[in-house]
């Protein structure tokens, strides 16, 4: 496995390189957004771990957008500041994957690129399950998702949280369990994930207060917002 890392601290781009070679990966080191930017194109890491702040013009985000115009690789984001939920909506946005806050703990930051390549890597879903309400299709099979015919571009991470509540259509499923089926064991206790992630892929995605979430099918399309 490929693994670069977009760091402006050298200090940074070593430890995290280190880590990551004594567990197996090939690392590919930057330190701003335009080499990044180039690297990415030559050396097609399988994931990119990027600071959100830095020097020459080009942050995190921009490069993560860039990205994101070309390809589904795993994305993390690294925040020298507290993640909140603002945060990540803006990652997601970009196309972000994943989000952790620095000072990075080495082997939490190794154990979330696994789990993060483990959902990517999921290139089929083990059903047909198809659903079409005239407004929005999903493929499970696929990995097809379009709303009002235009193809949508889902992350890993968005597609696999979408396909475990589409399999259980109708039924609750608990905030626990997302967490562990989607995101891992490693992500158990990071409640907000579910609440950030299910609010991009509203309405058919409902919440149950205190329980979990459901997908629920609609007899008739939603009305787009004016």
């Amino acid at each position: 496995m490929k693994a670069m890392i977009v760091d402006d601290e050298q200090a940074i781009r070593d430890a995290l390189g280190r880590k990551l070679k004594r567990d197996g990966y090939e690392v590919i080191a930057c330190q701003n957004g335009l080499d990044a930017v180039r690297a990415f194109h030559t050396e097609r890491p399988d994931i990119v771990i990027l600071d959100i702040i830095m020097p020459d013009g080009m942050d995190g985000l921009t490069v993560c957008r860039r990205i994101r115009e070309v390809a589904d690789t795993p994305i993390m984001m690294l925040s020298a500041q507290a993640v909140t939920e603002d945060d990540i909506v803006d990652g997601l946005n970009a196309g972000a994957d994943e989000y952790l806050a620095k000072p990075v703990r080495l082997n939490e930051f190794v154990a979330r690129v696994s789990a993060l390549l483990r959902r990517a890597q999921m290139t089929t879903i083990e059903t047909d399950q198809r659903y079409d309400d005239g407004h929005l299709s999903i493929d499970l099979h696929r990995r097809q998702v379009y709303v009002d015919g235009k193809n949508e571009h889902l992350t890993p991470t968005e597609f696999k949280l979408l396909a475990v509540l589409m399999e259980n259509a109708g039924r609750v499923v608990s905030q626990r369990d997302l967490l562990e089926q989607v995101w891992g064991r490693e992500y158990i206790d990071d409640v907000y994930y579910p609440r950030v992630y299910i609010s991009q892929l509203s309405p058919y995605i409902l919440t149950e207060h205190r329980v979990g979430y459901r997908f629920e099918k609609q007899l008739i399309a939603p009305q787009k917002a004016l």
